[in-house]
C-alpha cells in the first residue's frame, strides 16, 4: 500500500508496473534529469511513478535493501517506498534513502550533479553534512 504522499500524486502521473519495467523508465527519467543512471540500484521493484507536473518520482518497491556501491566502498540503505521531487540535474527532499557513515545511519536528503562539474554528484544529509563522489560509482551495472 502506498503512502498519503505518493497516493496525492498519482492522478496525472506515468506509472510503470513489474520489475524490469520500473528500471528501464527509472534510468529514462534519471538519464533526461541529467542524474547517474545507477542511483537507484533497486530490487524487487513493482511500481515507478513519475508525475512531470509536480516533478516528483517514486519507488515502490517488495523490501528494504542495503546496496554497497563498490567503487565508493558506500552502504546505502533504501526502505520499501523512496520519493524525491525531480528538477534538472537535483533530486530533492529524497525520504527512504539513509547511508552509512561509520556507525550512523543519515537520511539522504538531496542529490545533485553542478552544471560546472557533471563528473561529481553530491549527496547532503538532514544534518546538513554532504560529500561528492565521481559519476561513474554510479554507472549502472548492466
Amino acid at each position: 500500500m502506498a503512502s498519503k504522499t505518493i497516493e496525492s500524486y498519482r492522478n496525472g502521473a506515468e506509472i510503470s508496473k513489474g520489475d524490469a519495467e520500473c528500471k528501464k523508465k527509472s534510468v529514462e527519467v534519471l538519464k533526461e534529469l541529467g542524474l547517474p543512471k545507477g542511483l537507484f540500484p533497486l530490487e524487487s521493484v513493482h511500481e515507478f511513478g513519475y508525475n512531470q507536473n509536480a516533478s516528483f518520482i517514486w519507488f515502490i518497491q517488495k523490501k528494504k535493501i542495503d546496496h554497497t556501491f563498490k567503487k565508493i566502498k558506500q552502504v546505502v540503505s533504501y526502505t520499501t517506498e523512496v520519493t524525491a521531487f525531480v528538477e534538472k540535474g537535483k533530486l530533492k527532499k529524497i525520504t527512504g534513502v539513509k547511508t552509512k557513515e561509520l556507525l550512523l545511519w543519515l537520511s539522504v536528503v538531496e542529490v545533485y550533479v553542478e552544471e560546472a562539474s557533471k563528473e561529481k554528484v553530491t549527496f547532503k544529509t538532514g544534518t546538513g553534512l554532504s560529500e561528492s563522489f565521481d559519476v561513474s560509482a554510479f554507472d549502472l551495472l548492466e
